[in-house]
């Protein structure tokens, strides 16, 4: 096995290559988690591993609640299957808390005010009332809690990990809040042990072959915790070393093939790794990837990252450019220009690349 063999199989265990699975909600469950901060391109996320997929699809499993939207590791924001979120909560959110305490002082957010603006926050959503970010700064406001200087984003993401609210549907085109309660049905609670060895075993299954250092990166855990949840598992997978480093990933065939896809900004394809030498050789980083930590769209051509996209929107249209690393070569280029077609069909327009 080779870097190349590495990222062509993560292409297949990422449901990338193609897949079994016909939901959203299947393709989140599968990944474990899906970052997300950039909501349109984490639909896209998902679009890109179920064929025939719309915009419209993805909209809709987020609207009845099947995915959710919300910090659970890192932290950033994350799709997660609604049936998951219980337990990698109280997994990840005690370290995520623990982290953001020094800056939570310096907001002066004491837990007198995070709880009462809890008590707020929860008043306002009861009996199915999703509210906008901007609905429930007024609210909070109203109470006289200090929402300025980034405070609000701390005290909703406070509320995420205390497992009080969590995405709720759109409204008016907007993104909402709702209480998780409501939104998700309560499902039997994990040990920790049990829930480590599960977040193990669902990275190294879609995200293999990947390292310990790489589960470590992904999941938040500590080094510790990180190494622990992986000796629960590895009997589950095989291991190769490749230029010094240890493999894991679950026993599958896989051949490689000629293939293309536009991914999207902060692909797990890309972010979930600590090492992306597979999927991007080290003199492109900084092209496809910001030094404040932006993940730009990119192209992946046979497992490799060649360039960098972005579209623009115009009426029924939408208009693909790209940016290359390596010209790509005459075949692979009639898959880009098929991977955008696709990527045209999933928002409901034209691609049209100039």
């Amino acid at each position: 096995m080779n870097l190349n063999d590495i990222a062509n199989l993560r292409l297949q265990n990422q449901q990338i290559a193609g897949t079994k699975f016909t939901s959203p909600k299947e393709i989140v469950a599968w990944m474990g988690a899906m970052q997300a901060q950039d909501y349109a391109m984490s639909k896209w996320a998902v679009g890109v591993r179920l064929p025939n997929s719309t915009e419209k699809t993805i909209e809709a499993a987020l609207d009845k609640g099947e995915i959710i939207r919300t910090h659970v590791m890192r932290p950033t924001w994350h799709l997660v299957a609604a049936g998951d979120i219980r337990w990698m909560l109280a997994l990840t959110a005690p370290q995520i808390k623990a982290g953001m305490k020094s800056r939570n002082i310096e907001l002066e957010l004491t837990e007198a005010v995070l709880l009462k603006s809890r008590k707020v926050l929860e008043k306002i959503l009861r009996d199915g009332n999703h509210s906008t970010r901007e609905e429930l700064i007024v609210a909070l406001n109203k109470a006289n809690i200090a929402t300025d200087e980034n405070r609000a984003s701390h005290i909703f993401m406070e509320a995420e990990l205390e497992s009080l609210i969590c995405s709720g549907a759109t409204k008016n085109g907007k993104q909402t809040f709702s209480l998780l309660e409501e939104r998700v049905p309560a499902t039997q609670p994990l040990g920790r042990d049990e829930a480590l060895a599960s977040l193990a075993k669902r990275y190294f299954t879609s995200h293999g072959p990947a390292t310990l250092d790489d589960f470590d990166w992904w999941s938040g855990l500590s080094a510790g915790d990180a190494r622990r949840a992986l000796e629960m598992v590895k009997s589950d997978f095989v291991s190769e070393v490749v230029e010094g480093k240890t493999y894991w990933f679950a026993q599958s065939s896989f051949e490689s093939k000629e293939s293309a896809f536009l991914l999207p900004a902060f692909d797990e394809f890309i972010i979930s790794y600590k090492d992306r030498g597979a999927t991007l050789k080290s003199e492109n980083h900084k092209r496809a990837v910001s030094s404040n930590g932006m993940f730009y769209p990119t192209v992946v051509v046979d497992g490799e990252t060649v360039g960098i996209w972005k579209r623009t929107i115009k009426k029924d249209r939408a208009i693909v450019e790209f940016t290359y690393f390596t010209k790509p070569k005459p075949a692979a280029q009639g898959l880009i220009e098929a991977a955008s077609v696709r990527y045209g069909e999933f928002l409901g327009r034209k691609a049209e690349m100039p």
